[in-house]
């Protein structure tokens, strides 16, 4: 597989990373999870607008590469060097480059890019339980994607024991933050509900995509603090992420209602 490390196009068998990486040593980096679809790299303006925010936060300089117009052009290449031209996943990731303890010796940024042949989300309905194994951790960092995922990893762990298709991971307090793998949202009486950021969840791309569809059309938006029992009284619900929308039809062993002219509405999101 070819990868592109901080600019230069190398094989898999060539990366070659220092003890002292500090991704390794402290996790102090982020990712970011891009699909391409058709040939076109979906939502990027979103995905830039995210990893902006993640340098800012963890105080990362990124490089002019990964602000340049044309680096969709340099992930379109990189997927067609490794067969997945029509559909891939792109992983980006980032970290502070250089030696250092906690303390950074520096804040610039080593990158590294990865594209693999993927396959369309499932469609079918999902059921889902509530996790009881880890809640998630409200923090600065919480909103995007931190290479220190143990919090989706035990859940994800709990979901296989368990024999679920998903779970909804809840905030400390007990509120609905997000499933193992996608925010969540729900609809009812024409106003579209999701978890508020404090609740530790994700600030997913298609997250930021459907709150701002909802402004351009008759739907409200509310983004709040919710239990899990105002999810059963919904007319649809479904977890949302840059590889499309599931339904989930039960929570918690009680059905949902599916509302299929609603999700085809929501669906224009995606085009």
């Amino acid at each position: 597989m070819f990868l592109i490390y901080n600019g230069q196009s190398i094989q898999e068998s060539e990366l070659r990373l220092p003890l002292s990486n500090r991704a390794f040593q402290y996790n102090d980096g982020f990712f970011e999870t891009i699909i391409l679809k058709d040939g076109q790299v979906r939502f990027w303006q979103e995905h830039l607008e995210r990893i902006k925010e993640a340098a800012a936060v963890l105080k990362i300089d990124l490089p002019a590469e990964l602000l340049n117009n044309d680096f969709p052009e340099v992930v379109k290449k990189l997927a067609a060097q490794n067969k997945g031209g029509a559909f891939a996943r792109i992983k980006l990731k980032v970290w502070r480059s250089g030696a250092g303890l906690y303390t950074p010796e520096q804040n610039q940024a080593d990158w590294l890019l990865t594209a693999q042949p993927t396959q369309e989300l499932a469609m079918a309905p999902i059921s889902v339980d509530v996790c009881q194994s880890i809640r998630t951790i409200p923090s600065p960092f919480s909103s995007f994607k931190g290479i220190n995922s143990p919090v989706y990893v035990l859940a994800s762990q709990e979901k296989t024991e368990r024999q679920l298709e998903d779970l909804i991971l809840l905030s400390p307090l007990g509120h609905v933050a997000e499933l193992t793998y996608s925010n969540i949202f729900w609809l009812k009486d024409n106003t579209l509900y999701t978890p508020a950021l404090e609740t530790g969840c994700l600030n997913g791309i298609m997250r930021r995509k459907l709150l701002r569809w909802a402004t351009q059309t008759s739907f409200k938006m509310e983004e709040g603090l919710f239990v899990p029992q105002a999810i059963h009284e919904a007319e649809l619900t479904f977890g949302g992420n840059v590889t499309g929308f599931r339904v989930i039809n039960s929570l918690e062993g009680i059905t949902l209602s599916v509302d299929s002219s609603l999700f085809e509405r929501i669906s224009q999101v995606l085009q």
